[in-house]
């Protein structure tokens, strides 16, 4: 049989769509274009209304190519049928098949047998996620909080952690095949190990991933503020492949909003968790999230949510206008701001972040840094530094996977642009080694 298979929405769905095309592809599928698939899988999102009408639309595009392919199978996955999937799903989308919870691989690979089976446990990275050197790794699945405006705890259930052993079984395999930047990922990424036998932290986990053999670097999101550690911040100060970049949402900047948001913190807890998040960390970058037009935000909360953008400066800011998402407590409340409003504050916060990402990044104009080469972007070559900017040099060299110091040439806010300076000693392929210059950045 031949698949294909549609993403949109979070690094997690795009981690399932993987890890789901490596379950198909050892069960004997083939990978093919839309119009040459026998089943065309649908990995959808619902965290806004905008997510579900792109899927919905796509799903009309499919209905030409359904008529004139009568065998061909449609199946929809992911956040908008949920882990529970609403009985008149059938009726709404009459042109889909078969309809599969988020992460379900068992289920899709049980629905759409292939001549081989497949252990899902510990999938080898066949596809990548991001590229062929960096790659997503899912450790826990669900989310336990309650944020008033979040549809996720009803679509993906309860917070679900993955034993350890699993986890580094997959970078291990990861690495086998090239992967040297794994991203481990949760919805509440800082919550992993609380339901595992001796509760082990995200900080655990760290040290153990850090010791597999082949891994350069380390990534994690998302943080929850109220489940940022010490113990993490410890770990990912003294663990060198771990890299110096956190992201940490905070939503909105004025208390009694954070309050109606469900968020268990208060603006002047997440400002210290700041503080000594920079002080332990050389160097960290910073990301966070915010929400504008939230039901009854006033012009003063939207002023403190401005503010504590242009005190925190943040590396990245992702700025969302509010949308209500039936079921959750939020959409039980009037959704009283403008559309105007939220688009003109929503455009006033990327505004100011522009500013300020232009800034951070101008202090990096002369420095040599350290990049993971991802491969050619628009006939260039491109990459991260530890700290998550996205690098740009041009050369007539192979390098990706490979790791290059750049010397930076020209920043602006959303990138860096350099030129070559040599290719960095390949690192220690023990889990202690890690690139040479690395912790300069730091």
């Amino acid at each position: 049989m031949r698949y294909a298979i549609w993403t949109s929405g979070c690094q997690m769905n795009r981690a399932d769509s993987t890890r789901l095309a490596a379950a198909l592809r050892l069960a004997g599928h083939e990978p093919a274009a839309e119009e040459e698939a026998d089943l065309i899988v649908l990995n959808t999102c619902s965290v806004r209304g905008n997510a579900e009408r792109r899927a919905a639309s796509k799903l009309q595009s499919l209905r030409g190519l359904k008529q004139r392919r009568p065998g061909l199978r449609i199946a929809l996955m992911g956040c908008m049928v949920g882990v529970e999937p609403a009985p008149d799903l059938p009726a709404r989308f009459p042109l889909v098949d078969a309809f599969f919870p988020p992460s379900a691989l068992d289920e899709v690979l049980a629905a759409f047998p292939g001549p081989r089976p497949v252990d899902t446990a510990a999938l080898p990275h066949l596809d990548g996620a991001a590229s062929d050197c960096s790659a997503y790794l899912p450790i826990s699945y669900g989310c336990d909080n309650h944020c008033t405006y979040c549809i996720v705890p009803l679509r993906r259930g309860g917070e679900r952690s993955r034993p350890a052993a699993e986890i580094v079984a997959e970078a291990r395999c990861m690495a086998a095949q090239g992967v040297r930047e794994v991203t481990l990922l949760g919805q509440n990424v800082d919550a992993y190990g609380h339901d595992l036998d001796g509760r082990p932290t995200l900080a655990d986990l760290l040290h153990t991933v850090h010791e597999v053999p082949g891994l350069w670097r380390i990534r994690f999101l998302t943080s929850h503020p109220r489940d940022m550690s010490a113990a993490l911040i410890a770990a990912v100060a003294a663990l060198p492949k771990v890299c110096p970049e956190i992201s940490l949402p905070v939503q909105a900047g004025h208390d009694a909003l954070l309050r109606r948001m469900g968020r268990p913190y208060t603006v002047a807890a997440y400002r210290q968790l700041v503080e000594q998040m920079r002080a332990a960390i050389p160097g960290v970058a910073i990301s966070t999230d915010v929400i504008v037009g939230f039901p009854g935000e006033t012009a003063e909360e939207y002023a403190g949510t401005r503010g504590l953008l242009e005190e925190l400066r943040f590396d990245v800011v992702h700025s969302a206008a509010y949308s209500p998402r039936p079921g959750t407590a939020a959409a039980r409340l009037p959704d009283d701001v403008p559309l105007a409003v939220k688009e003109e504050r929503r455009g006033e916060l990327e505004a100011l972040q522009e500013r300020i990402a232009a800034e951070l990044n101008a202090a990096a104009l002369g420095q040599e840094l350290t990049v993971l080469v991802e491969g050619r972007h628009k006939g260039r070559w491109r990459g991260r530094t530890p700290q998550g900017k996205w690098c740009f040099f041009d050369d007539q060299e192979p390098w990706s996977g490979r790791m290059a110091r750049v010397r930076i040439s020209h920043t602006g806010a959303w990138s860096l642009q350099g030129t070559i300076v040599r290719e960095e000693p390949l690192p220690d392929m023990s889990g202690a080694g890690q690139p040479q210059g690395a912790t300069d950045e730091r």
